[in-house]
């Protein structure tokens, strides 16, 4: 084997440092540093992209507050929206009531007045009606016609007027 010959010693190692030199100059000019920028490239991305995540996040919580707020305020406009009605439909409905009220009421005086007017003028021709009955009732038992007069007279006396 020629790599174990000890005279073939000396030109490996000379060309093995040479490789090595020139393969590290080659890599520490060349490579990395296109490794690095690479590297450096993908840092910034990823930074980029985390600020970008962060920025989205704030705006995210910011537009779930402003929706909070929002839908806060218009449930409160939709209770005051409500509260405004009933008390509308509640002066409705006391006004309809005031007015139905005072209807009855007056057709209750006008029944009242009808009734008064009523009973009066039944209790006018009680004395009328109470000397025909009489009258009726002696002629029928008697079997005869009375005097008008006298009955009428007999009616009121019974009557107290």
């Amino acid at each position: 084997m020629p790599q174990l010959n000890f005279l073939d010693f000396a030109p490996q190692l000379f060309w093995l440092g040479l490789t090595f030199v020139v393969l590290y100059l080659l890599m520490s000019r060349v490579a990395l540093p296109r490794v690095g920028n690479i590297l450096d490239e993908r840092q910034a991305r990823i930074d980029a992209d985390l600020a970008a995540a962060r920025t989205l996040r704030e705006e995210t919580d910011k537009a779930i507050t402003d929706y909070e707020k929002a839908l806060a305020d218009a449930k409160a406009r939709a209770q005051q929206i409500v509260r405004e009605a009933r008390e509308e439909m509640g002066a409705e409905i006391d006004r309809q009531r005031a007015e139905v009220d005072s209807r009855i009421n007056a057709k209750m005086v006008d029944a009242e007045k009808s009734i008064t007017a009523l009973k009066a003028s039944a209790l006018s021709h009680t004395d009328e009606i109470a000397t025909e009955l009489a009258e009726e009732l002696v002629a029928h038992l008697l079997g005869k016609q009375v005097d008008r007069s006298s009955v009428a007279g007999a009616v009121q006396e019974a009557l107290g007027n």
